[in-house]
């Protein structure tokens, strides 16, 4: 059964912006209780953590902060990631992750495109 469920991927130019949606399932995850992830893998390239939010933390990695944005909507049980200034090394297939504990899930992935 499905966890996390990603969207809002797509093509975009460079400089412009897209966000990404994770929807958890109520079911198994309280996105308040878990910490909440978006990674990404571009081609030939290993799985990279971009964002974090826990509790009432954020953290990011070099490349994507001032860009980027983590944020999440307890009320839908979904995270989002806001993505400016986009550029072409942003490219990849993202994932949302979830983990607490010994518990973690991934979602599916959803692909961003930056090209003109």
């Amino acid at each position: 059964q499905v966890r996390l469920v990603e969207s809002g991927g797509g093509l975009v130019q460079p400089g412009g912006s897209l966000r990404l949606s994770c929807a958890a399932s109520r079911m198994f995850i309280n996105i308040n209780f878990y910490t909440m992830e978006w990674y990404r893998q571009a081609p030939g390239e290993q799985r990279e953590l971009v964002a974090t939010i826990t509790g009432g933390s954020t953290n990011y990695i070099d490349s994507v902060k001032g860009r980027f944005t983590i944020s999440r909507d307890s009320a839908k049980n979904t995270v989002y990631l806001q993505m400016n200034s986009l550029n072409a090394e942003d490219t990849a297939v993202y994932y949302c992750h979830a983990r607490a504990g010994a518990q973690f899930y991934w979602g599916q992935g959803t692909q961003v495109t930056v090209s003109s």
